[in-house]
């Protein structure tokens, strides 16, 4: 391969593919676009060149909006049926994934990603124009980027090749490029090493400029946080399931003695992102009290609030669309399974499971209550706040009046025939559910005209979750383990562990399974149930077998309400880390596959 003198800048239409950048944030380096073609020599001569080289890199940053055809996250969990069958997820969870299954594998795009922050590294000192404090912030910023692609290949393939920090030339030899993958642990301390080095050079937080594009401190720490917690968890600590997995040198790649202290290392960087002053859940009030529905429904509707540490602007477009229902210009093609409706608490904190809960699954409700109207099946009655948040269900309410008869908002018909129910046509959810968690009100979906917002990459509830679990597996007597957890429950507007009426979780397995229950139901539909039931080994149980929805052949009520299976889903051991498509194992002597595959 020969190596071109010439670089063609694409980064048209960047502030789609960038960070969130609130509507009023001013115009500045990220948002322009290069339309000329330069010789690489030449990039790195003026200060707009350089930032434009810097803005591409940011570009590599995925959206995970589109579960249809960008991400699979979600579709793959047990959160989400992706309803048609014309997309990778359905195969994929059928077993129909063998080691050259191409889809979604985004080895190669990372690669480019960190070639690209690298070759910036060497090169921008050659920059005579940038200022010395631009100079450092720009490296900071490129640094870190470098480590976020890294992360973003171990979260979904284990351990991973740590490249040369000088760039190996495009006409390199397989000889040269044939790097081993360096240990879990190895990835973990380089990554965590170039983050702690990128602190030293970019601001803490915004500016008064409302600068909100750009790599800050807080940001770092938070996906160090994420980094850190997920090399603590048992599938990259002491997993002796992965005894065999070796480089092909013999070195192990995945740790085989459990080690406490990483949990310890995972709380002490969540809780350096809550120590920063900046950051507080989003909250709003009603007769001086939480509003629970509109605080956990606002936090994703109210661009750059106090919650929010990292996101990117998007016009969710694909949440929309393939969350709302048929009759109100939705494709009702997000099915949530019966699994994750039944996971959400009732609203006196309990699961359903619990006798002293209250739970009814069968008949009609006889009165309206906050949530729901008189003559709702009781399954959804009595439910938590993030539950009517998150799941439209057979008899609720649409967001708003689009589409519905005397400017109400129409009630949700997801029977055979109803209005948004199986029909003719592809776009019914084979669930009998639709996802409503992030659906704007002000979106006229009829028309397409979807209301452009943030799509968040990390807000301060999940540093929260990271905090206590990683709190109770390094040192479970800890009170602030409670403390946040309660500070989750109290936004969510549900009673507390520890009040008169709700005992608290007695013991490190029973707290455990507590705070894995509210990380399930808080950031539900964020795309970590994936990572979460991997990381924790527990996806062997969680994402394959029977999973069920309502019958969506009824066309009554009584046919209607009754829990059905509509697909039997095959996880493979193997599963837990994807797999290495051929060709990049050929392009790589030294590269090994992952077990299994």
């Amino acid at each position: 391969m020969k190596f071109t003198r010439q670089y063609k800048f694409i980064a048209a239409c960047f502030l789609s593919g960038m960070m969130l950048v609130a509507s009023s944030c001013k115009k500045d380096f990220l948002n322009q676009v290069p339309d000329d073609r330069l010789s690489i020599d030449d990039v790195f001569k003026r200060q707009v060149t350089t930032e434009q080289y810097l803005a591409n890199v940011y570009n590599q940053i995925r959206s995970e909006t589109d579960w249809n055809t960008g991400t699979p996250w979600e579709g793959l969990s047990d959160e989400i049926d992706v309803t048609y069958n014309n997309y990778a997820t359905y195969a994929m969870n059928l077993g129909n994934w063998d080691r050259n299954r191409g889809d979604y594998n985004y080895w190669t795009h990372y690669y480019k990603a960190i070639r690209s922050a690298s070759f910036f590294l060497e090169h921008v000192d050659e920059n005579k124009e940038l200022t010395p404090e631009l100079l450092q912030q720009f490296k900071g910023e490129a640094r870190f980027l470098r480590a976020y692609f890294y992360f973003m290949l171990m979260r979904q393939y284990g351990p991973v090749v740590i490249m040369p920090e000088k760039t190996i030339a495009p006409d390199a030899t397989i000889e040269e490029m044939s790097i081993p993958r360096s240990s879990y642990d190895d990835c973990v301390k380089y990554v965590a090493g170039e983050m702690d080095k990128a602190l030293a050079d970019v601001p803490e937080w915004q500016s008064n400029t409302r600068d909100y594009q750009r790599i800050k401190k807080a940001m770092i720490l938070a996906y160090k946080s994420r980094l850190l917690l997920y090399a603590a968890s048992p599938l990259f600590n002491g997993n002796t399931d992965y005894a065999e997995f070796l480089s092909k040198d013999g070195k192990q790649l995945i740790s085989q003695q459990a080690d406490v202290n990483k949990w310890s290392d995972a709380a002490a960087a969540a809780k350096a992102v809550i120590d920063m002053p900046y950051f507080e859940l989003y909250k709003e009030m009603t007769n001086g009290k939480i509003d629970a529905m509109k605080s956990c429904k606002n936090v994703f509707l109210t661009d750059w609030n106090k919650e929010i540490i990292m996101a990117r602007v998007s016009d969710m477009f694909s949440h929309d669309k393939n969350g709302s229902p048929y009759k109100v210009g939705g494709w009702s093609s997000w099915g949530p399974t019966q699994q994750v409706v039944d996971d959400f608490f009732m609203a006196n904190g309990r699961s359903i499971t619990d006798p002293l809960s209250g739970y009814v699954e069968t008949g009609y409700s006889t009165a309206a209550d906050a949530y729901t109207t008189a003559n709702t099946y009781n399954m959804y009655v009595g439910r938590e706040p993030r539950f009517y948040i998150a799941i439209t269900y057979h008899g609720s309410k649409w967001l708003n009046a689009v589409a519905g008869a005397g400017g109400q908002p129409i009630t949700v018909e997801m029977t055979n025939g109803g209005n948004s129910g199986k029909y003719s046509g592809a776009n019914w959810s084979r669930t009998g559910y639709c996802m409503r968690k992030f659906a704007h009100p002000s979106s006229d979906l009829v028309q397409n005209r979807i209301a452009g917002r943030m799509e968040v990459h990390m807000r301060l509830g999940e540093i929260y979750l990271n905090y206590v679990e990683a709190l109770n597996e390094s040192d479970p007597t800890h009170p602030d383990i409670l403390k946040y957890l309660n500070l989750i429950r109290e936004r969510a507007g549900i009673p507390l562990y520890g009040d008169a009426a709700l005992p608290a979780p007695t013991g490190q397995d029973a707290m455990r399974q507590a705070i894995r229950r509210e990380r399930r139901i808080e950031l539900a539909f964020e795309s970590h149930r994936f990572f979460d039931t991997r990381r924790w080994k527990i996806a062997e149980q969680t994402d394959g077998g029977a999973f069920y929805g309502m019958n969506i052949e009824g066309k009554t009520n009584a046919e209607f309400f009754r829990r059905t299976l509509f697909e039997t889903r095959t996880f493979d051991k193997k599963y837990y880390l994807w797999n290495i498509v051929q060709s990049e194992l050929n392009r790589n002597k030294n590269l090994v596959e992952n077990p299994g595959w």
